[in-house]
């Protein structure tokens, strides 16, 4: 639920809707998740001086329920 819900929230966001991946894999640390977005719409998603992906972070950690999920902005 949470991968679908922050590619829902990436896709309103950026110009390329049909690029954005959402990729989550296990760590010991927790759940992470990472977008993968076209090349051009990279900052869009980290937003002036972070402040887009900290957001999409702390919406992600409200919906996680006290679970530890990351959010990482991958470099294509």
């Amino acid at each position: 639920m949470l991968a679908a819900a922050l590619e829902h929230v990436v896709k309103g966001i950026v110009d390329h809707p049909d690029d954005v991946r959402i990729d989550s894999s296990t760590s010991p640390r927790g759940d992470v998740l990472e977008v993968h977005v076209h090349a051009d719409d990279r900052g869009r998603v980290i937003g002036r001086g972070g402040r887009t992906a900290k957001a999409l972070r702390t919406l992600i950690s409200a919906l996680a329920d006290g679970r530890r999920v990351r959010v990482d902005v991958a470099d294509d």
